[in-house]
């Protein structure tokens, strides 16, 4: 093994990585500052626009404060499928514009690029589900989780961050375009949460979908959040969402680094 692959010139390089991703996310703030809007607006339309009106498919008359403490979780979900859409893009501009060819003729670890790309975005994700747990907290959600439960349900939104962008790495890549980055990154950040658990129980749905809503892993994940922040019953659905996290982190992982060291780009 070369001095130049070792793992602490990789750790090295990776932390060189983070650091630009981060300084390009400050200077270039426009595409950050929407994915951290866009939850904020969907969590006060979904509960002070449609609220009142869904929240009587909750069963035991449900009322508006109910509607938070069920829509919540959801919302943090979103918040972090939207965090995939900027490093999709980011990843995809890289390519395009022969950054990272360039890169490759340099002495750095090649893995270094990408993991640059996914700790950035994580880190961004972290901060951006921070600021919609603080509005939440001000319009009336109100948690019944003891400090361990808020730092697992942490966790496995960190997981489940790691996993989506890993795969919008992988989208990136393989999208010719940043407007086709973009929209390849839609069923994680719109459709599989839509169709889930996130705004309306699955058992309200048509039965054509509801399996696939019930068993998807954005139900599980939420289902299990929804568990530790307000008390619901989680059942198997934890186990579910760790496997899920990990599973689609290997599969971005894996599909990701295959497709960035053989294309010629």
């Amino acid at each position: 093994m070369s001095s130049k692959t070792t793992p602490s010139y990789a750790l090295r390089d990776s932390a060189t990585m983070l650091r630009r991703n981060l300084l390009h996310a400050r200077r270039y703030p426009s595409m950050t500052i929407g994915v951290v809007a866009m939850p904020i607006i969907m969590l006060l339309l979904f509960v002070y626009v449609f609220g009142s009106a869904l929240s009587s498919g909750l069963g035991g008359g449900g009322d508006r404060a109910a509607y938070i403490a069920y829509v919540v979780p959801g919302i943090l979900l979103i918040t972090v499928g939207s965090g995939a859409t900027p490093t999709a893009v980011a990843v995809c501009t890289d390519m395009a514009e022969g950054i990272v060819a360039r890169f490759r003729t340099m002495a750095i670890s090649r893995a270094s690029v990408l993991i640059g790309h996914v700790v950035g975005s994580v880190i961004q994700t972290v901060v951006s589900l921070t600021l919609v747990v603080g509005v939440a907290l001000a319009i009336g959600f109100r948690s019944s989780a003891t400090p361990v439960e808020w730092l697992a349900a942490a966790g496995i939104l960190t997981l489940i961050a790691i996993a989506l962008t890993w795969l919008a790495v992988g989208l990136g890549l393989k999208s010719p375009n940043p407007e086709a980055a973009s929209n390849a990154v839609l069923p994680l950040s719109f459709l599989l949460p839509f169709i889930s658990s996130a705004f309306v129980p699955v058992d309200s749905m048509p039965s054509w979908i509801r399996w696939f809503a019930e068993y998807q892993p954005f139900t599980t994940v939420i289902e299990t959040l929804r568990g530790l922040l307000t008390g619901t019953e989680i059942g198997n659905n934890g186990l579910f969402a760790v496997a899920w996290c990990l599973a689609l982190t290997v599969v971005g992982y894996l599909w990701s680094q295959k497709i960035f060291n053989r294309d010629p780009r």
